[in-house]
């Protein structure tokens, strides 16, 4: 019996009066030769269905795409959050700006929903505006 790879054992084959059934072999006669070639197919579909699993991981669908785009918005809302309260406070901000740049120049997964669009790019617009006024602060100061 042959094991041919993920297909399980089949039959072929009787093996030959002294010779290994197994295809190993110690010496390097020229029965290596044929009992590497299978091994070498079996590991290259091995090869290529992981390289099909890895590419299905990869695939983000839209619900990841629009969890990502949620999480990104509420993530600006928290850092304009954080440089209204250092502002009531009567600090600077500088740390909440930084953090603010930061967070707007995160990549914006793009989703098919036009609701959920048009709230994200008032988001942005918000935090461009809070970003430019604190420019015309610090060229003004």
């Amino acid at each position: 019996m042959k094991v041919t790879g993920p297909t399980g054992p089949s039959a072929s084959q009787p093996a030959r009066p002294g010779k290994a059934a197994s295809g190993f072999s110690v010496s390097g006669g020229a029965s290596a030769a044929p009992a590497s070639a299978p091994s070498a197919a079996a590991s290259v579909s091995g090869v290529a269905g992981m390289t099909a699993l890895m590419a299905l991981q990869g695939v983000e669908d839209a619900t990841e795409r629009r969890r990502r785009a949620v999480r990104r918005g509420r993530g600006l809302l928290d850092r304009l959050d954080e440089l209204k309260l250092a502002l009531l406070a009567g600090e600077a901000g500088e740390g909440a700006l930084e953090s603010l740049t930061r967070s707007l120049k995160e990549d914006r997964p793009e989703d098919a929903d036009p609701g959920l669009k048009a709230v994200l790019d008032q988001i942005d617009l918000r935090a461009a505006v809070e970003l430019a006024k604190a420019g015309m602060n610090r060229n003004a100061g």
